[in-house]
């Protein structure tokens, strides 16, 4: 099954936020996307088996960073 894992930039907090419809509980953040990436691997996994799914898995990342430049 696929699960897709959204990633936004919180530039007030100056972190990467990770979230999902799909994952129940998955929430978690971290000033590098790379080591959020990492996170979110090793979490997903433990999520579902904690909501009893054990089917193979493909995550999908979307990110998105919005910065306000002044001219």
């Amino acid at each position: 099954m696929e699960y897709i894992i959204n990633l936004t930039w919180d530039p007030e907090a100056g972190v990467w936020t990770a979230t999902s419809d799909d994952v129940p509980g998955l929430v978690l953040e971290s000033g590098s996307f790379d080591a959020l990436l990492e996170r979110v691997r090793f979490a997903v996994p433990e999520l579902l088996a904690l909501n009893h799914a054990n089917s193979p898995l493909s995550l999908t990342f979307r990110s998105e960073r919005h910065e306000r430049l002044a001219l």
